[in-house]
């Protein structure tokens, strides 16, 4: 099996002082999320996922469409707000607790609360509430394996264990609509079944099956939008990726941290508990293996991002519990309770300052925009005007705040790509345009695509904002300078992929495939 009885708890349930943990870090890290999650002005990525719920789809022009559905979901039923569409992510260390303890507790009641206590005290499940694609994404995969683990634990391959095999593949499936970093946890599997279970091949042939799904609608998505999920993810967004040794060392740091001082320093003391504990327990020791290979591989190439390994984040934490020595597991959660507290104080210390605390800083002017971006709009907008963004961090921040969708004016970058999808340019042809930039504008990015051309600025808390205001918008001469760059930079869609359409291409010259 996946799981045996590492050995017999010498308690019945789990221990009073242990569940006061639980509760303490629950009911504390809540309370901590649930006010960042209500107070936190939007990020750029939230406000830009905000209109994929605005316009729901079965994709979207960089991911997969999990995130617009539930963001969707909470505008439908909560309303439109903040702390509405934040909710999931807020509550998210809650249902992995919860899917974690049903995972493990068969085999060992005591560390199986003990696992969900270390990762509910790791600092991220603190101050995260940000709401992006990895929020589904983690959920559906921790249940999937939650899901595999209980039928690993099954002694035979009866109706029951195919049912925990089938709902797992469900998961998985639902992980892939949520971002395709759900193909570690899929190679993850193989390896563990090839390894260790290949007489059980037959469940994660069940598996797979259930969670064909996911990729079959992605696939006809794909289709349909000029492959826009692939183009992103594996040709544009790699164009420029190369080897630097500073980026396997950024991941060796950044893991570091997220392991945490007190976990790491007795994972390398008890190193040999750790590879018993890996020994038997070798469903969660490949889940957190592989994913360490996997991405210390793709960081030769790539600057991997913290929020790329948070799907296999709470396996960490649980090979940890099932290992240490019951005494230590203690000493663990101090640790992680003292790191924990480092960041909380952070945080007040972050609520105690006022923009005038942060006018020094680098990023001030972001700062500004997003604390004050009633004012700046207020500033920048004109009746009859149509008002526009410089890329989609700032477009997609104003729109949030006006609840209309604004354009990106511009090329933009080959991500955040949805203009692409909603945006018919042609539509403004012959109006005057406004584009808000905190960055002194070049006239000749705009001179070419309007009859008349002119700056004005204003100043908000100490920054300078721009608005270019183009009259007589040329959508043509937009199609040709600014539309057909992006077809030859973004749109080199291999030939040998087949295309049913492409809402791009088929603004651009009438047809789904372009003429190069």
């Amino acid at each position: 099996m996946s799981l045996p009885p590492v050995s017999p708890s010498p308690l019945p349930a789990v221990a009073a002082p242990l569940g006061r943990w639980l509760l303490g870090a629950a009911v504390a890290s809540l309370l901590l999320r649930l006010w960042i999650a209500a107070t936190f002005p939007i990020s750029g990525d939230e406000a830009f996922f905000y209109w994929w719920g605005v316009y729901p789809d079965w994709g979207y022009s960089d991911h997969p469409p999990m995130v617009g559905w539930l963001i969707a979901l909470m505008r439908a039923t909560l309303g439109d707000s903040i702390w509405s569409i934040r909710l999931p992510i807020v509550l998210l260390p809650l249902a992995l607790g919860a899917a974690l303890w049903w995972a493990l507790k068969p085999a060992s009641r005591e560390r199986a609360a003990w696992a969900v206590l270390l990762f509910w005290l790791a600092p991220l499940n603190w101050i995260n509430t940000l709401i992006t694609t990895d929020t589904p994404l983690i959920f559906w995969s921790v249940l999937s394996v939650a899901a595999l683990t209980r039928a690993e634990q099954r002694a035979r391959l009866d109706r029951a264990a195919y049912g925990l095999y089938a709902l797992s593949g469900v998961f998985l499936g639902c992980a892939f609509l949520s971002k395709y970093f759900s193909v570690v946890l899929g190679l993850t599997y193989l390896v563990y079944f090839s390894l260790y279970r290949r007489e059980r091949l037959a469940g994660l042939g069940l598996l797979v099956v259930c969670a064909l799904p996911g990729p079959a609608i992605n696939i006809a998505y794909n289709l349909s939008h000029g492959w826009s999920n692939i183009m992103f993810n594996v040709y544009n967004r790699n164009e420029d990726a190369s080897f630097e040794w500073r980026k396997p060392a950024l991941y060796g740091v950044m893991m570091a941290y997220l392991i945490t001082p007190a976990a790491l320093w007795l994972a390398v003391k008890y190193r040999q508990a750790l590879a018993a504990g890996a020994r038997s327990q070798r469903l969660l020791a490949c889940l957190v293996v592989v994913p360490l290979l996997f991405f210390a591989l793709l960081s030769f190439k790539k600057v991997i991002g913290l929020h790329w390994v948070m799907s296999f984040y709470p396996f960490g934490f649980a090979l940890l519990a099932f290992s240490l020595p019951v005494d230590k597991l203690k000493s663990c959660a101090k640790g992680l309770a003292v790191f924990a507290g480092l960041h909380v104080l952070v945080v007040a210390g972050l609520y105690l300052t006022t923009l005038e605390t942060w006018r020094s800083a680098k990023i001030y002017p972001q700062i500004v925009r997003s604390v004050k971006t009633a004012e700046i709009l207020q500033k920048a907008s004109r009746p009859g005007t149509v008002l526009m963004g410089d890329s989609y961090t700032s477009a997609s921040i104003y729109g949030f705040e006006r609840r209309q969708y604004m354009p990106v004016f511009g090329p933009g970058k080959f991500h955040a790509r949805q203009d692409d999808m909603l945006v018919d340019f042609s539509l403004y042809n012959g109006q005057t345009i406004r584009v808000i930039t905190t960055d002194q504008p070049e006239l000749q990015d705009f001179t070419p695509y309007f009859r008349q051309v002119s700056v004005s600025d204003f100043v908000q808390d100490g920054v300078p904002f721009y608005v270019v205001q183009g009259e007589g918008f040329d959508y043509p001469a937009y199609r040709q300078g600014v539309l057909g760059e992006a077809f030859r930079h973004f749109y080199n869609i291999p030939s040998w992929l087949p295309m049913t359409g492409c809402p791009f291409c088929e603004r651009y010259c009438g047809q789904v495939r372009c003429p190069r």
